[in-house]
Protein backbone atom coordinates (compact mmCIF):
# COMPACT_ATOMS: atom_id res chain seq x y z
CA UNK A 1 0.00 0.00 0.00
CA UNK A 2 1.55 3.30 -0.40
CA UNK A 3 1.74 6.17 1.73
CA UNK A 4 2.84 9.62 1.83
CA UNK A 5 5.98 9.48 3.91
CA UNK A 6 6.17 13.29 3.82
CA UNK A 7 3.22 13.44 6.28
CA UNK A 8 2.67 9.64 7.48
CA UNK A 9 3.80 9.37 11.33
CA UNK A 10 7.09 6.84 10.92
CA UNK A 11 6.98 2.99 11.33
CA UNK A 12 8.99 1.34 14.14
CA UNK A 13 9.84 -2.15 14.74
CA UNK A 14 9.25 -3.76 18.08
CA UNK A 15 13.32 -3.96 18.03
CA UNK A 16 13.31 -0.43 17.90
CA UNK A 17 10.96 -0.08 20.70
CA UNK A 18 12.65 -1.93 22.63
CA UNK A 19 15.74 0.25 22.65
CA UNK A 20 13.58 3.02 24.78
CA UNK A 21 13.68 0.98 28.04
CA UNK A 22 14.82 3.10 30.63
CA UNK A 23 13.15 5.95 32.90
CA UNK A 24 14.95 8.84 31.21
CA UNK A 25 13.61 6.93 28.11
CA UNK A 26 10.24 5.16 28.58
CA UNK A 27 8.25 3.95 24.54
CA UNK A 28 5.78 1.68 24.92
CA UNK A 29 3.29 0.55 22.08
CA UNK A 30 -0.49 -0.48 22.29
CA UNK A 31 -3.25 -0.99 19.47
CA UNK A 32 -0.66 -0.70 16.78
CA UNK A 33 0.69 2.82 18.06
CA UNK A 34 4.38 3.68 19.82
CA UNK A 35 4.25 6.12 21.97
CA UNK A 36 6.65 8.41 24.12
CA UNK A 37 5.90 8.32 28.23
CA UNK A 38 9.20 9.73 28.94
CA UNK A 39 7.59 13.13 30.13
CA UNK A 40 4.80 11.46 31.89
CA UNK A 41 7.68 9.67 34.17
CA UNK A 42 9.59 12.67 34.57
CA UNK A 43 6.05 14.62 36.04
CA UNK A 44 5.61 11.62 38.51
CA UNK A 45 9.08 11.11 39.12
CA UNK A 46 9.49 8.42 42.60
CA UNK A 47 6.05 7.98 42.19
CA UNK A 48 5.23 4.18 43.07
CA UNK A 49 2.46 4.08 40.05
CA UNK A 50 5.26 4.06 37.71
CA UNK A 51 6.49 0.73 38.37
CA UNK A 52 4.20 -1.40 36.33
CA UNK A 53 4.79 1.42 33.12
CA UNK A 54 8.65 1.66 34.01
CA UNK A 55 8.35 -2.92 34.29
CA UNK A 56 7.20 -2.93 30.68
CA UNK A 57 9.42 -0.12 29.37
CA UNK A 58 9.59 -0.52 25.98
CA UNK A 59 7.27 -3.23 25.40
CA UNK A 60 3.80 -3.51 23.77
CA UNK A 61 1.02 -3.26 26.55
CA UNK A 62 -2.06 -3.78 24.66
CA UNK A 63 -3.18 -6.77 26.76
CA UNK A 64 -3.75 -3.66 29.73
CA UNK A 65 -6.51 -2.63 28.00
CA UNK A 66 -10.24 -3.22 26.76
CA UNK A 67 -10.01 -4.29 22.81
CA UNK A 68 -13.15 -2.64 21.97
CA UNK A 69 -13.61 0.09 24.88
CA UNK A 70 -9.52 1.06 24.89
CA UNK A 71 -9.95 1.89 28.31
CA UNK A 72 -8.14 -0.33 31.10
CA UNK A 73 -9.34 -3.55 31.68
CA UNK A 74 -11.56 -4.44 34.53
CA UNK A 75 -12.35 -6.99 37.23
CA UNK A 76 -14.54 -7.57 39.91
CA UNK A 77 -13.29 -6.91 43.57
CA UNK A 78 -13.88 -10.34 45.41
CA UNK A 79 -13.96 -7.80 48.55
CA UNK A 80 -16.46 -5.42 47.21
CA UNK A 81 -18.03 -6.93 44.12
CA UNK A 82 -17.17 -3.37 42.69
CA UNK A 83 -15.96 -3.45 39.18
CA UNK A 84 -12.41 -1.90 38.94
CA UNK A 85 -9.64 -1.46 36.49
CA UNK A 86 -7.89 -4.80 36.57
CA UNK A 87 -4.05 -3.95 37.49
CA UNK A 88 -1.79 -7.64 37.73
CA UNK A 89 1.05 -5.64 38.01
CA UNK A 90 0.45 -3.01 40.34
CA UNK A 91 -1.90 0.42 40.33
CA UNK A 92 -0.60 2.92 37.53
CA UNK A 93 -0.50 6.21 37.27
CA UNK A 94 -4.40 7.63 36.07
CA UNK A 95 -5.73 4.71 37.48
CA UNK A 96 -7.98 5.46 40.89
CA UNK A 97 -7.76 3.76 44.25
CA UNK A 98 -9.83 1.00 45.25
CA UNK A 99 -11.11 3.16 48.07
CA UNK A 100 -12.16 6.98 48.38
CA UNK A 101 -8.96 8.94 49.18
CA UNK A 102 -8.53 12.61 49.80
CA UNK A 103 -4.88 12.33 47.74
CA UNK A 104 -6.57 11.47 45.07
CA UNK A 105 -6.11 14.13 42.38
CA UNK A 106 -8.78 14.15 39.45
CA UNK A 107 -7.45 17.47 37.85
CA UNK A 108 -5.15 15.77 35.28
CA UNK A 109 -7.56 15.66 32.38
CA UNK A 110 -6.95 13.57 29.86
CA UNK A 111 -5.32 10.01 31.40
CA UNK A 112 -2.19 9.14 29.23
CA UNK A 113 -3.97 6.32 27.21
CA UNK A 114 -5.85 8.57 25.76
CA UNK A 115 -3.00 11.21 25.15
CA UNK A 116 -2.56 11.39 21.06
CA UNK A 117 0.02 13.78 21.32
CA UNK A 118 2.33 10.84 22.90
CA UNK A 119 2.33 9.06 19.90
CA UNK A 120 5.75 8.83 17.98
CA UNK A 121 4.47 6.47 15.19
CA UNK A 122 3.49 3.13 14.13
CA UNK A 123 4.43 -0.17 15.19
CA UNK A 124 4.91 -2.60 12.33
CA UNK A 125 3.00 -5.71 12.03
CA UNK A 126 6.12 -7.44 10.91
CA UNK A 127 9.69 -6.60 10.57
CA UNK A 128 11.66 -8.19 7.73
CA UNK A 129 15.54 -7.84 7.20
CA UNK A 130 16.87 -7.02 3.73
CA UNK A 131 20.68 -6.75 2.59
CA UNK A 132 21.71 -3.72 1.05
CA UNK A 133 24.99 -3.59 -1.36
CA UNK A 134 26.45 -0.56 -2.46
CA UNK A 135 28.17 -1.49 -5.70
CA UNK A 136 30.13 1.56 -5.36
CA UNK A 137 32.11 1.28 -2.25
CA UNK A 138 31.61 -2.15 -2.51
CA UNK A 139 30.38 -2.76 1.18
CA UNK A 140 27.01 -4.48 2.35
CA UNK A 141 24.52 -3.91 5.51
CA UNK A 142 21.89 -5.85 6.65
CA UNK A 143 18.96 -3.96 8.01
CA UNK A 144 15.76 -4.49 9.94
CA UNK A 145 13.04 -2.41 8.38
CA UNK A 146 9.05 -2.15 8.74
CA UNK A 147 7.24 -4.72 6.10
CA UNK A 148 5.08 -1.36 5.40
CA UNK A 149 7.68 0.70 4.46
CA UNK A 150 8.02 2.02 1.30
CA UNK A 151 11.58 2.11 0.18
CA UNK A 152 11.42 5.82 0.24
CA UNK A 153 11.46 5.10 4.02
CA UNK A 154 13.94 2.58 3.71
CA UNK A 155 15.95 4.82 2.15
CA UNK A 156 15.77 7.38 5.02
CA UNK A 157 16.82 4.43 7.51
CA UNK A 158 20.22 3.94 5.39
CA UNK A 159 21.43 7.81 5.43
CA UNK A 160 22.20 6.77 8.80
CA UNK A 161 24.75 4.41 6.80
CA UNK A 162 25.90 6.43 3.72
CA UNK A 163 24.61 10.20 3.75
CA UNK A 164 24.21 10.17 0.28
CA UNK A 165 21.69 7.12 -0.15
CA UNK A 166 19.63 9.84 -2.36
CA UNK A 167 22.57 9.85 -4.64
CA UNK A 168 22.04 5.75 -6.02
CA UNK A 169 19.27 3.88 -7.65
CA UNK A 170 17.89 0.85 -6.00
CA UNK A 171 17.97 -2.56 -7.79
CA UNK A 172 16.63 -5.65 -7.41
CA UNK A 173 18.22 -8.17 -9.93
CA UNK A 174 19.63 -5.38 -12.14
CA UNK A 175 15.64 -4.25 -12.19
CA UNK A 176 15.01 -0.65 -10.57
CA UNK A 177 12.48 -0.23 -7.19
CA UNK A 178 9.55 1.88 -7.37
CA UNK A 179 10.65 3.50 -4.46
CA UNK A 180 7.29 4.72 -3.81
CA UNK A 181 6.06 1.00 -3.21
CA UNK A 182 7.01 -1.60 -0.37
CA UNK A 183 9.24 -4.03 -1.05
CA UNK A 184 6.70 -6.48 -1.08
CA UNK A 185 4.84 -4.38 -3.72
CA UNK A 186 8.35 -4.07 -5.95
CA UNK A 187 8.12 -8.24 -5.89
CA UNK A 188 10.87 -8.34 -3.04
CA UNK A 189 9.02 -11.12 -0.63
CA UNK A 190 9.15 -11.69 2.77
CA UNK A 191 9.94 -15.82 2.91
CA UNK A 192 11.43 -15.51 6.96
CA UNK A 193 7.67 -17.58 7.74
CA UNK A 194 8.26 -20.01 4.97
CA UNK A 195 11.78 -20.58 5.92
CA UNK A 196 10.78 -21.20 9.83
CA UNK A 197 8.26 -23.42 9.12
CA UNK A 198 10.43 -25.57 6.97
CA UNK A 199 13.07 -25.66 10.21
CA UNK A 200 15.87 -23.69 7.83
CA UNK A 201 15.71 -20.86 9.39
CA UNK A 202 14.48 -16.82 8.35
CA UNK A 203 18.44 -15.70 8.84
CA UNK A 204 19.33 -18.21 5.68
CA UNK A 205 18.20 -15.95 3.51
CA UNK A 206 18.15 -12.24 3.03
CA UNK A 207 17.12 -10.69 -0.01
CA UNK A 208 19.86 -8.20 -1.47
CA UNK A 209 19.41 -4.98 -3.04
CA UNK A 210 22.29 -3.15 -4.93
CA UNK A 211 22.50 0.84 -4.93
CA UNK A 212 24.17 1.91 -8.13
CA UNK A 213 25.89 5.22 -7.94
CA UNK A 214 23.98 8.22 -10.09
CA UNK A 215 27.75 9.36 -11.55
CA UNK A 216 26.34 12.47 -11.91
CA UNK A 217 26.03 13.58 -8.55
CA UNK A 218 28.10 13.54 -5.30
CA UNK A 219 30.69 11.25 -4.28
CA UNK A 220 29.91 9.13 -1.96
Amino acid sequence: RKRSSSWAMPYFTPAEVAQHNVEEDVWVSYFGKVYDLTELVKKHKGSELLKPILRFAGEDITHWFDAKTKQPTTCMDQATGIIRPSCPYGRYIHIPPLDPSTDWDTSFGTPWWEETKNCVGTLSAKARKIKIVNTLASTEHTLEVASEETLNEIQKRYLKINQHAGSYTWKRMKKPLNMDKTLDENGVKDESDELNKLGIGENAYTPTLHLYFNDDLSAA
